[in-house]
């Protein structure tokens, strides 16, 4: 596992018109506790992980079961749509966008309940029985070209002729307002879990595509525990879009080839996301294939099931040698903080 030490904040240029992630926790709650199937999810102490990664306390937040989506996206694009309910500006509107993975069904899910339309563009990559997911929420899907950024370009095309909403959970420069709310959406699954830990963890694993959950769970978790928590973003080493733009100064399209991770394989990071974890992760780390694919195992085997990305946070820790370990501050007496943020691939 490669790991990126930074001294906070980094220094990424052209980032100056992004805006830095929300902290509004309270509005995005507030709203949310309205959906009739909104609920909070559970923080799990993984006894067995914690003594397989060699730490005190292993916490894991687990969003398999959120607000019936089966990952933590339920709370970021429905969130938007919601937002653009109590302005009167969703019915009859279609929001277009891609998915490698969750983020289309929380569009379709909640274009669907809202009374509005929505267009998935998937890559050839993405696998039909996800497809026909989508499609049973009552999104339109198109698949177009060989990877997410060739689906996010075709998606972006197809606002700009037909006059759609694009609701993407990237940002860049130009295109800031739909995920910067729709990153403030991610904030309830943290505002939980700082209501859920008696006591900061030492350390927070995060896993990033173009970094959204990890930029707004990072951000939370610096307003509420300052400084004291070691922040790791955990990404696949095919696709280092945040680890390779930190490294850069600036942001920098990673190539790699298809991961397995295929919710995170994003080659370009949310500028949002990065000017966040710029200033509040302390370290970026890279998982092989295979450590994504032994995170999800032993995860599965702790009852906790999950897919290589829904796990990658996890699979970071138990990557750690001990010469990292020893770098990152992580010993047996550490309380580790990870987030479980979606169920088994289907």
């Amino acid at each position: 596992m490669d790991i990126l030490h930074i001294t906070r904040p980094a220094a990424v240029t052209g980032l100056d018109d992004i805006p830095m992630p929300s902290v509004d926790a309270l509005a995005a709650q507030t709203l949310v506790a309205r959906c009739p199937v909104a609920g909070e999810t559970p923080l799990v102490q993984a006894e067995a992980l914690a003594v397989e990664a060699g730490v005190a306390e292993l916490w894991v937040k687990d969003e398999r079961g959120r607000m019936g989506l089966g990952s933590f996206k339920a709370l970021g694009a429905a969130y938007v749509i919601a937002c653009d309910k109590e302005r009167g500006d969703h019915r009859g509107r279609t929001y277009v966008t891609a998915s490698a993975g969750n983020h289309g069904m929380s569009v379709a899910a909640g274009a669907h309940a809202f009374g509005a339309k929505s267009v998935v563009y998937i890559s050839e990559t993405v696998p039909e029985s996800f497809a026909a997911r989508l499609a049973d929420q009552g999104a339109h899907v198109v698949r177009e070209g060989a990877t997410y950024e060739d689906s996010m370009a075709a998606a972006q095309a197809a606002a700009d002729a037909n006059g759609w909403a694009l609701l993407s959970d990237s940002s860049w420069p130009g295109y800031t307002e739909r995920p910067h709310r729709l990153m403030e959406g991610y904030l309830v699954l943290m505002a939980e879990t700082i209501a859920q830990m008696s006591t900061p963890p030492t350390h927070i694993f995060l896993q990033a595509g173009v970094g959204g959950l990890a930029g707004a769970c990072a951000a939370l978790a610096r307003q509420a525990w300052g400084g004291a928590p070691r922040i790791i973003v955990v990404e696949p080493d095919a696709a280092a879009a945040l680890h390779g733009s930190i490294k850069a100064g600036a942001p920098t399209e990673s190539a790699g080839p298809v991961s397995d991770m295929g919710r995170l394989d994003c080659k370009m990071p949310s500028l949002i996301a990065l000017k966040g974890l710029a200033r509040d992760a302390d370290a970026f780390a890279l998982i092989s294939e295979g450590e994504g694919q032994a995170g999800a195992g032993a995860a599965m085997v702790a009852g906790l099931a999950s897919s290589p990305s829904g796990a990658a946070g996890i699979a970071g820790l138990l990557a750690l040698s001990d010469a990292q370990k020893d770098d990152l501050g992580v010993t047996a007496a550490s309380v580790v903080l990870t987030v479980l943020s979606e169920g088994p691939a289907t």
